[in-house]
């Protein structure tokens, strides 16, 4: 059992943090950001949650799937919504772990849902495209800064 343990916490290298997002408010447009503040309820700026759902993030390799799903060239980052897209490192792998992104340690908690809004974004088949390709929300540990070209790593 240990040997899994130990397996399960390494990674094959540190991710990076390729996109900052904020949505100012409920049904508002998500701006890009080049420098966020995670402050304990969420990222400075964003209506988020405080609690488990306070930052989300998804995964840059699954843009590619959505698209192809979708039939499209590509998905745009603020198009589904996440605060946080990271490349590099599996988020599956820390559900339920820490998780340092920039200045901050998150804690990943489960998987972030598609909104009702994919539809609208992307047409009749939007949500289900995206159902196991949304992402994962997470709570704030610890707070700090985060910035596009940082590192995303299991906390030292």
């Amino acid at each position: 059992m240990a040997e899994l343990r130990e397996m399960m916490a390494r990674h094959a290298r540190d991710g990076r943090v390729d996109w900052i997002g904020l949505r100012p408010a409920r049904r508002e447009p998500v701006s890009a950001v080049e420098v966020a503040e995670i402050a304990e309820d969420g990222l400075r700026g964003d209506h988020g949650r405080a609690g488990k759902r306070a930052v989300t993030l998804v995964q840059a390799e699954h843009f590619a799937v959505v698209a192809s799903l979708l039939g499209i060239e590509a998905v745009e980052p603020a198009r589904l919504r996440r605060n946080i897209v990271v490349s590099a490192i599996n988020l599956a792998a820390f559900r339920h772990a820490p998780l340092r992104i920039g200045g901050a340690i998150l804690r990943i908690e489960g998987p972030c849902p598609p909104c009702s809004r994919m539809e609208g974004e992307f047409g009749p088949g939007g949500y289900s495209a995206i159902r196991g390709h949304g992402g994962y929300y997470a709570s704030v540990v610890e707070p700090g800064r985060v910035s596009p070209g940082d590192i995303v790593a299991a906390p030292d």
